[in-house]
């Protein structure tokens, strides 16, 4: 029964793994020269943001992957207000 599991969690934390390389890929593929290319960025990190609770949830670590799940939304949309509010018009 333990090897069961032990191949779900390998399996888990292969598709964390792909989600956080695809998310990279994404990030490196834009230019800056886009219009509001930190939204799209951020917009990709959410990928990663949710390959990373899945692979602390799959380590045994699910406070951390909550706290995980309700404090980087708000610090994405900090980041986001902050560019938004702080550009020169």
């Amino acid at each position: 029964m333990d090897d069961i599991f032990t191949i779900i969690k390998a399996v888990l934390l292969l598709t964390s793994a792909v989600l956080v390389l695809l998310a990279a890929l994404g990030i490196l593929r834009f230019k800056d020269d886009l219009e509001r290319v930190l939204y799209a960025r951020i917009h990709i990190l959410g990928v990663a943001d949710v390959a990373c609770i899945l692979a602390l949830l799959v380590l045994g670590e699910p406070l951390l992957a909550g706290a995980y799940f309700i404090l980087v939304p708000f610090a994405a949309h900090a980041i986001a207000n902050g560019f938004y509010y702080g550009e020169d018009k």
